[in-house]
């Protein structure tokens, strides 16, 4: 944020530099828009379908599914929250108490549920949900690295579809009880 001009900013996004001042005052309220509105797709986009699942197991890897799907079009994301996160100010704790702690809250509930139907095998659902969020999250953070170790770019289409069957095999295999995988 330190670095960004408002000139670029207005450029980059095919605007008048006056008009971002018109509708958010100054760069720091135009940063908590955008922040909000990036949030507020993944809680629409993230938490709302898996909701209706009907088993913990269902419900679990369509949040991972719904949560990587998110991430692949936003792969920019894991270095925003981190950025917010080493800044530690005031929108880092409205981000951890409006989205990131109602997330984990849902995956450690859906976990405890799926324990509770003999789904999900008996583990610490804090712990799992660390993993699960972790695992996902990590791969597009590093992304830009990795692919330089892999030799080819790991955000092609091809090569996220086959991260997504590889998380999706690995929570599968991991957590839920033998005779109940669904793919």
């Amino acid at each position: 944020m330190a670095g960004a001009r408002t000139d670029e900013i207005a450029a980059a996004a095919h605007a008048n530099k006056a008009m971002l001042y018109y509708y958010f005052g100054n760069k720091r309220r135009l940063h908590r828009a955008v922040l909000e509105n990036l949030f507020r797709q993944l809680r629409s986009g993230v938490l709302a379908a898996p909701a209706r699942a009907d088993s913990p197991r269902s419900r679990l890897l369509g949040y991972l599914d719904a949560y990587f799907d998110f991430l692949a079009t936003h792969p920019n994301y894991p270095r925003i929250v981190q950025r917010e996160a080493m800044q530690a100010g005031e929108n880092f704790h409205w981000i951890v108490r409006k989205y990131l702690r109602p997330f984990h809250r849902r995956i450690v509930h859906t976990i405890q549920q799926g324990i509770a139907a003999g789904d999900i095998r008996r583990v610490d659902p804090n712990h799992a949900a660390f993993t699960i969020i972790g695992a996902t999250t990590s791969y597009f953070a590093a992304a830009p690295i990795l692919s330089q170790v892999a030799g080819h770019n790991l955000l092609a289409p091809h090569a996220l579809q086959a991260r997504k069957r590889a998380l999706l095999d690995f929570v599968e295999n991991g957590l839920l009880r033998k005779g109940t995988r669904s793919r």
